[in-house]
């Protein structure tokens, strides 16, 4: 059973080509461009959240913490994808568990999501 992944940003066309590498890669991925929407997730969870900071509306380092404050999706491992390169205080205080700065390279992405989650076997 592959592993799923949502992808929140809200730019469309970068949700798009992550599905496609993420895909491809084996994982079964979910486009999400609405911050709100993530912040109010319900189960089933996915394996992974790949979520950007600058999601418009809301911020998604507000909403890395709330998800991380709830019993529910405490667990949920949670990558920041930033345009910046300066992002370990950024992870830390948002108590994401890692960090991709845009742009990024496929095999840096892969890697980063295989060991959060585990290697599809398309992937392998």
């Amino acid at each position: 059973m592959s592993k799923k992944i949502l992808v929140a940003d809200d730019d469309f066309a970068i949700g798009e080509m992550l599905q496609l590498m993420l895909e491809g890669a084996g994982y079964e991925v979910e486009i999400q461009t609405d911050g709100r929407t993530v912040q109010q997730m319900q189960e089933p969870l996915p394996d992974l959240l790949l979520l950007d900071i600058g999601m418009s509306g809301i911020d998604g380092r507000m909403i890395c913490r709330q998800l991380k404050s709830q019993e529910n999706t405490r667990r949920l491992p949670i990558i920041l994808l930033s345009a910046s390169n300066n992002m370990q205080g950024v992870v830390k205080d948002a108590e994401a568990d890692d960090f991709l700065s845009k742009p990024f390279d496929m095999h840096d992405l892969l890697s980063l999501v295989a060991h959060y989650v585990g290697r599809t076997e398309a992937g392998s």
